[in-house]
């Protein structure tokens, strides 16, 4: 009989399973049928380790470590002072999660796994083969926002800092790394009502806002408007360009990293025992992986170890796939959410990686609230609202070094 149906432009499940499947579910390879069962069941179901751990060390992007690169974004180029508080690099602050499509379950509310979710993120990874693979300046580009609540009690409203990021990583001999941040720089109200509340409390030109992390807590004052110098730092020491785990690293040598999912994991799991000493737990180590598997995916990594990444990502104990949702850009991808949420100044949150299964590219780097702080809540932040996120516009080769605009500082 003919087939009357059209393609409904979905990857093909088998097709997708048998391409994109790592190497340790090769039939070929497999002891005998029942083990076949065994890993193929555990790949789609992604068991979830139930038990409740703080996530205290926030993501960390994918820099060089002692230089603290990050995305400095409008929060470093709005900052006037900092009192009382240790603060780290500001892209030590963790990111934010964008609204979910509908039907798509928003991380920490306990619904269960979507099977195409998983062969989805298998797909991104088939697909990131593919990708082109050298040239001479590895460089993206970010546009990222970060939602803070400032004023007195009984009188607060949120505040929206956004900016884009440009990055620029030289991988030949002679070539050096820059970063130029706070362009396009802009902190204001976040919604209407929030507009209203900063009238009323007088339009103040700066703001005040809460921060904390492990070291302890303090105020961050913040200029609103736009208008701000970009920020332009060199990110390379010597041909140290990234950092992955504890280790800072040169082209050469994540050129060398392993390109099958099973390497991958066994030497990140090395890096894991080096920066953590103890054992944390199961939902703290699958959250340190699943941010080092994310970094390498935005490195100048061979297609195969970025394709790699995503396997080990979609077979961590406790992530959890949670199938089609909208980045903060509007765009449509998979959303890998992490096993754990910590606390942050506006209350509990949980972190999200969003991919495009159709290309391989990392979207966005996101952040939710799960359960929103009594002061949050005043300013009409609830469950469930992005407070930060690091949106990925551009990651590609190129031949020529970044602008740097002539009234950017250093």
């Amino acid at each position: 009989m003919k087939n009357t149906h059209k393609p409904s432009g979905r990857p093909d499940v088998l097709k997708v399973l048998a391409d994109a499947r790592p190497e340790e579910l090769d039939p070929s390879r497999l002891v005998d049928s029942a083990r076949q069962r065994e890993d193929l069941a555990r790949i789609v179901a992604g068991a979830t380790d139930g038990r409740a751990a703080r996530f205290l060390a926030p993501r960390r992007r994918s820099a060089f470590r002692p230089l603290g690169v990050a995305a400095l974004a409008a929060v470093a180029a709005s900052v006037v002072v900092v009192s009382t508080v240790d603060w780290q690099e500001p892209a030590d602050r963790p990111t934010a999660q964008p609204p979910s499509s509908a039907g798509t379950a928003a991380p920490g509310d306990g619904a269960d796994l979507r099977v195409d979710g998983h062969i989805e993120l298998l797909s991104a990874a088939r697909q990131a083969e593919s990708a082109v693979a050298e040239g001479t300046y590895w460089q993206t580009t970010t546009r990222s926002e970060n939602v803070d609540v400032a004023g007195d009690e009984g009188h607060l409203f949120a505040v929206r800092s956004a900016s884009t990021d440009e990055w620029s990583v030289g991988v030949r001999p002679g070539t050096a790394s820059l970063e130029v941040s706070g362009l396009d720089s802009v902190t204001e109200p976040r919604t209407a009502a929030d507009v209203a509340r900063w009238q009323a409390a007088g339009s103040p030109r700066t703001v005040e806002f809460e921060v904390s992390n492990k070291a302890g807590s303090g105020r961050l004052v913040t200029v609103m408007g736009t208008g701000r110098r970009p920020l332009v730092m060199r990110t390379n020491a010597d041909d140290k360009i990234y950092a992955v785990g504890p280790d800072n690293v040169t082209y050469k040598d994540l050129r060398a990293l392993p390109s099958t999912s099973g390497g991958l994991r066994r030497y990140l799991e090395r890096l894991y025992a080096q920066d953590n000493g103890a054992d944390t737990g199961t939902s703290n180590r699958s959250a340190w992986m699943l941010r080092q598997a994310g970094n390498l995916v935005t490195m100048p990594v061979q297609p195969a170890v970025r394709a790699a990444a995503y396997r080990v990502m979609a077979d961590l104990p406790g992530v959890r796939v949670t199938g089609r949702v909208t980045d903060p850009l509007g765009r449509e991808g998979v959303g890998v959410d992490f096993p754990v949420s910590y606390p942050g100044p506006l209350g509990t949150v949980r972190e999200r990686l969003i991919v495009d299964p159709s290309t391989g590219a990392m979207l966005s780097d996101v952040l939710v609230l799960v359960e929103p702080s009594a002061r949050a809540e005043e300013a009409g932040l609830g469950a469930g609202t992005t407070v930060n996120y690091n949106a990925t516009t551009r990651m590609s080769w190129g031949e020529h070094q970044i602008t740097v605009p002539k009234n950017a500082r250093s």
